[in-house]
């Protein structure tokens, strides 16, 4: 199911930039003109088509979003992230419940220096 969401949400995106781009400037905001005519929908005709089509996509790429949202806090069982990497529970100090070892400590002060090895 979440799949499919999917793939109709990225549809619609892609529908939504096409005809965002289709659709006339009306005014000079990144200092262009507006284009010329000569198309086959031209005037206000074009403009409330398209203005349509775009508040219907974007109405619906909203639709998908939250259906999305839900789907993934459904999937997420309430567990943490750092839990299923490490693969234990977390304490009441929030410490990982997991021995770690000693293997993340920096070296002590009798090992001597650290020379990275050039392969």
């Amino acid at each position: 199911m979440e799949n499919v969401v999917l793939i109709v949400h990225l549809i619609l995106a892609l529908a939504l930039i096409g005809v965002v781009l289709l659709q006339r400037s009306e005014g000079g905001g990144l200092g262009m003109g507006g284009g010329g005519g000569g198309g086959v929908m031209s005037g206000r005709a074009a403009a409330t088509a398209l203005g349509k089509v775009t508040w219907g996509l974007a109405a619906a790429f909203i639709v998908t979003s939250i259906a999305l949202t839900i789907i993934a806090a459904e999937n997420s069982a309430g567990g943490s992230v750092l839990d299923r990497l490490t693969g234990g529970t977390a304490t009441e100090e929030g410490v990982p419940a997991t021995d770690l070892g000693d293997s993340l400590l920096p070296p002590s002060a009798g090992d001597g220096p650290v020379v990275p090895l050039a392969d």
